[in-house]
C-alpha cells in the first residue's frame, strides 16, 4: 500500500463501533470538513447525514455548535427517526435538521446520505421563480426532472412538513428548497458530495450570467436531454466514477485538515 493510500485508510474502529459504522463515520466526517473547505456552510447551520449500516432506523447527523471543519468520525451523534438520540453523546441535534433528513432517510431506502446547504449562490437561485436554468453543461447533470422544488413552508420544525418534503424529492437525488437552500441525497456520501458540489457550482454560475445583464443562449431541449443522459452513462451506478472524485478530495483534506477519521 502506498503512503498515500495509508493516510485516506481510515484508523481502525472504537471497540463501540461496528467497521462499517466506523467508515461511515469517517466519510460523513470528511464531507462535513470538505463542505467547510469549499465555503459551503452556513456557520454552524445546515447538515449532513447518513444512515447507520445494517440499521435503517439509525442515522448520524452532526453536533450542534460545532463547526464543519471540527467534525470528527467519534464526534457524530446517532439518532432514529423521532429524533432521538441512540447511544450516549453529549451533544444535541438541531430539530430543523432532524426534520428534513428524517423525511428523506424514511422515504427512500437508496438515500443513505442526505446533504442540505445555505450558499449564497444556492439560496439565490432558489428565490428564482425559474429555478435552475440549463445554461451550461454543469446544470445540464440536473436537467428536467432530474432536480426537485420544494415550496417554502417557514423554517423546517413542523413535522408534517416531511411527507411533503418526500413527495417533492420523489424519485430524484437533488433538490431545490425554494427560498432555502438546495438538497442532495446520495447512495453514498460521496455521490451525495458531488452532486451538491456540482449543483452548487451550476448555481454560482447562474448567478454570475445573470450579474452580467446580458441575453444568454439556453441549448435545445433535445442538446439539453442528451447531455443529462450521457451524464447518467458516465456515472452508471454512481460507483467507481464518485469514488474517484471523492479520493481526490480526500487527498486535498489529508494535507489541509487532516483528522476528520478520530
Amino acid at each position: 500500500m502506498s503512503a498515500e493510500a495509508k493516510r485516506l485508510t481510515p484508523l481502525s474502529a472504537p471497540s463501540r463501533f461496528s467497521e462499517a459504522e466506523w467508515q461511515v463515520r469517517c466519510d460523513l466526517a470528511a464531507c462535513y470538513r470538505l463542505i467547510a473547505h469549499y465555503r459551503m456552510t452556513d456557520h454552524i447551520y445546515t447538515h449532513i447525514s447518513a444512515r447507520v449500516p445494517d440499521a435503517r432506523e439509525h442515522f448520524l447527523i452532526n453536533p450542534y455548535g460545532m463547526t464543519f471543519d471540527e467534525v470528527t468520525a467519534s464526534s457524530l451523534v446517532k439518532i432514529d427517526h423521532d429524533g432521538e438520540k441512540v447511544g450516549d453523546s453529549e451533544y444535541e441535534v438541531n430539530p430543523a435538521g432532524f426534520t428534513i433528513h428524517s423525511a428523506i432517510h424514511a422515504a427512500r431506502e437508496d438515500a443513505h446520505c442526505v446533504l442540505h446547504t445555505h450558499t449564497r449562490a444556492g439560496v439565490a437561485v432558489s428565490c428564482m421563480k425559474e429555478g435552475l436554468l440549463p445554461l451550461n453543461q454543469i446544470a445540464l447533470q440536473f436537467y428536467g426532472d432530474r432536480l426537485a422544488y420544494h415550496d417554502y413552508e417557514g423554517i423546517a420544525l413542523d413535522l408534517d412538513e416531511r411527507e411533503r418534503l418526500a413527495a417533492d424529492l420523489g424519485q430524484a437525488r437533488s433538490l431545490i428548497l425554494r427560498n432555502h437552500g438546495l438538497l442532495t441525497a446520495g447512495r453514498s456520501v460521496a455521490e451525495a458530495f458531488s452532486l451538491m458540489f456540482y449543483l452548487n457550482r451550476a448555481c454560482e454560475i447562474q448567478v454570475d450570467v445573470c450579474s452580467m445583464n446580458k441575453p444568454f443562449v439556453l441549448p435545445s431541449p433535445e442538446v439539453c436531454e442528451h447531455t443529462a443522459r450521457q451524464y447518467e452513462a458516465a456515472l452508471g451506478s454512481g460507483t467507481q466514477e464518485y469514488d474517484m472524485e471523492w479520493h481526490a478530495h480526500l487527498r486535498i483534506l489529508s494535507r489541509v485538515n487532516p483528522g476528520w477519521d478520530s
